[in-house]
């Protein structure tokens, strides 16, 4: 019997083995120009363009050096790399993890933990750093929840938790195009990456 392709070829030339992930068949650009055409929120949202998971990390980024300040570069790219598996296999919405059940989070694992490897962080995140960057990723949620993708306040609070008004920058969500998603992902990216 013939094996099971197990592998997706990317822009980059390299070939990703999507259930054993080599870190060196990694690229940023990959990841970047996947995340910028993988839509949050299965697409629903307002605008001229799907809301991005590029889009998404950015600002996940932004609320995480707004809530946590003194936070390290390492730190600062993890909270922008948080989502990055999906670049391969795609934003599911929690209903659906759910669903399809713990063969999908170990998917995610083994792909998170070759990506933060990859970009010389440890393959495990500390707990109290994993705990930092979910706040900024729950307020994220909440904010798009409720500015771009159709929830009243009441169902993002019961979903995604209150969030502090403090903690959250004062401005309107809207969806890009994803080549400019891209761009800001990378040039982010190079920010935090650069001696």
């Amino acid at each position: 019997m013939k094996p099971q392709r197990a592998w997706q070829r990317m822009l980059s030339g390299r070939r990703l083995d999507l259930l054993d992930p080599s870190p060196l068949d990694i690229e940023i650009e990959d990841i970047a120009h996947g995340l910028a055409f993988v839509a949050r929120w299965n697409g629903q949202t307002y605008g001229d363009y799907p809301y991005s998971v590029a889009e998404h990390s950015v600002f996940v980024l932004e609320l995480y050096r707004r809530l946590y300040p003194k936070a390290g570069r390492d730190w600062q790219l993890a909270a922008l790399l948080h989502d990055a598996p999906e670049y391969v296999i795609g934003d599911m919405i929690s209903p659906v993890k759910d669903a399809v059940g713990p063969e999908y989070a170990a998917l995610d694992k083994r792909l998170m933990e070759a990506i933060q490897i990859r970009f010389g962080l440890p393959a495990e995140l500390p707990p109290a750093i994993k705990k930092q960057i979910k706040r900024a990723d729950r307020i994220s949620a909440w904010l798009e929840a409720v500015q771009i993708a159709g929830f009243s306040e009441e169902e993002a609070d019961k979903l995604f938790g209150k969030p502090v008004f403090d903690d959250i920058p004062k401005r309107k969500l809207r969806p890009h195009p994803p080549m400019e998603s891209k761009g800001a992902f990378m040039e982010v990216f190079s920010d935090l990456t650069e001696s």
